[in-house]
C-alpha cells in the first residue's frame, strides 16, 4: 500500500518575519470539481513583490501562504471535468496562483495553467506567471488599455505602445505581448539593457535617466498613433515619470499602471488614466480570465512552443533546497530590491559560486525541489 502523501507549506504567521516550513493538510482530490488541478511543485519563482509582501503590513488575514509562480506535474484531476479535457496526471505544467504557491502541492484553476513545452525545463516557464498575467490585464483588459490580443502572425498595426520600465520582469513580458499583437513597443530602461529589450521586440529604447527623456519620448510617440502608455516598473516615481510623457504628447493617451495610483489628483490634464478604485477591481480570478487569450488560454503556450516568445527575465536557480530554500531566495530578492545591480551580482555569485560580469542582465530567482 502506497504511503499517504503529506503537504508542506511556507507559513507566514505575520508580516515582518521570515516564513517557516510546516506540515499542512493535503489538498483533497475529492474536492477538485470541474476546474481544479492538483500539482506537485518542482520549481518556484521568486517575484520582486514577494519580499515586500513578507515585510509589510498588506492587510492580510494571517496566517497566509505567499508565492504565485510554480511549475510541476499534475497529480490529480476530476475525471470527465473541463480540467481533465486539458490536463492528465503526469503532465508538466506551469501557471499562476495568487499567494498560494509556496507549498509542495498546489491546487490550481486549470484556466491559469498551461503545459510546459517540449525542450523547456520547469525553471524556464515558471518565471512567467505573475508577470505575464499582470501585463495582460493592464494591456488587454477592457477597463485599461484594451489593446487587441496577440496572436501568431499578427499584422503590424502601425501604432505604438510605450512600456515604461521594459527591462523589469513585467516590462519584459509587456514588450513581447504588445509586439505579438502587432504594436510597436517603445520602452525605457538603463543604457546597458538597450540590447536586452530590443531582443524582446522593442523597436526603440530610451534611457530613463536622461534629463530630456520626457520630450524625446513624446516626440517619438507623436511620429504616429500611440495606443497607450503602460507603467511596468516602479511605484509612484514610475507613475509620475510615465504620465509626464503622456501629458507631453500631442495626443490624448490612455495610461495604465502596474502600481496602484494613489495621487490621481496630480495626474496632468489630457492624460486618460485607466485606473479603477479598489472597490471596482474585478475579483480574483475573474480579472485574469478576461485576458486568457493572451496568456495561458491561447497565445502564450502556442508562442512558447513555436519559439516566438522568450523566457524573460532569465531564470537563475539560487538553490535546490525545495521549500527550505524559499526564505533564502526571498532574502536575495530583497537585496536586489534594495541594491539593484549589486544585488543581482550577489545573487549570481550565490547561485554560481563565481563573480558576475560588470554589467548583468535581468534575472528571476528560482528555487528547485531538492
Amino acid at each position: 500500500m502506497a504511503a499517504a502523501r503529506t503537504n508542506r507549506v511556507v507559513w507566514q504567521g505575520k508580516f515582518g518575519v521570515p516564513g517557516d516550513v510546516r506540515e499542512a493538510e493535503m489538498p483533497s482530490t475529492n474536492e477538485l470539481g470541474d476546474h481544479k488541478v492538483l500539482v506537485k511543485v518542482h520549481a518556484w519563482a521568486i517575484n520582486p513583490c514577494d519580499y515586500m509582501l513578507q515585510d509589510r503590513d498588506m492587510g492580510f488575514a494571517y496566517p497566509v501562504i505567499l508565492g504565485c509562480d510554480v511549475a510541476g506535474t499534475v497529480e490529480a484531476v476530476t475525471p470527465g471535468s473541463p480540467a481533465a479535457a486539458k490536463f492528465s496526471v503526469g503532465d508538466r505544467v506551469f501557471g499562476y496562483n495568487a499567494n498560494n504557491g509556496f507549498q509542495d502541492y498546489v491546487t490550481f484553476d486549470e484556466r491559469l495553467l498551461a503545459k510546459v513545452p517540449e525542450g523547456l525545463e520547469f525553471r524556464d516557464p515558471v518565471v512567467l506567471g505573475l508577470t505575464i498575467a499582470t501585463s495582460a490585464v493592464f494591456l488587454f483588459g477592457e477597463d485599461y488599455l484594451n489593446l487587441d490580443f496577440p496572436k501568431i502572425g499578427a499584422p503590424k498595426k502601425g501604432k505604438s505602445v510605450l512600456i515604461w520600465g521594459g527591462a523589469s520582469a513585467v516590462g519584459s513580458n509587456a514588450i513581447q505581448l504588445v509586439t505579438g499583437a502587432g504594436y510597436d513597443a517603445i520602452t525605457t530602461c538603463s543604457k546597458n539593457n538597450f540590447d536586452y529589450v530590443k531582443s524582446l521586440g522593442a523597436v526603440s529604447a530610451f534611457d530613463y535617466k536622461d534629463p530630456d527623456v520626457t520630450e524625446k519620448l513624446a516626440a517619438e510617440l507623436d511620429k504616429g498613433e500611440c495606443a497607450g502608455v503602460f507603467m511596468a516598473a516602479g511605484l509612484n516615481d514610475g507613475n509620475i515619470a510615465a504620465w509626464k510623457v503622456a501629458a507631453a504628447s500631442k495626443q490624448t493617451l490612455k495610461f495604465a499602471s502596474s502600481s496602484y495610483i494613489t495621487n490621481l489628483d496630480e495626474v496632468p490634464k489630457g492624460v486618460d488614466v485607466k485606473q479603477l478604485s479598489p472597490g471596482q477591481f474585478k475579483p480574483f480570478p475573474d480579472c485574469w480570465f478576461e485576458t486568457l487569450p493572451a496568456t495561458f488560454g491561447g497565445y502564450l503556450p502556442e508562442a512558447l512552443a513555436k519559439g516566438v516568445y522568450k523566457i524573460a527575465p532569465s531564470p537563475l536557480v539560487v538553490n535546490r533546497k525545495g521549500l527550505e530554500g524559499i526564505q533564502e531566495a526571498i532574502n536575495l530578492q530583497r537585496a536586489i530590491g534594495e541594491k539593484g545591480q549589486e544585488g543581482v551580482k550577489a545573487a549570481i555569485k550565490h547561485a554560481k559560486g563565481e563573480a558576475a560580469e560588470d554589467e548583468v542582465k535581468p534575472v528571476k530567482l528560482i528555487v528547485e525541489r531538492a
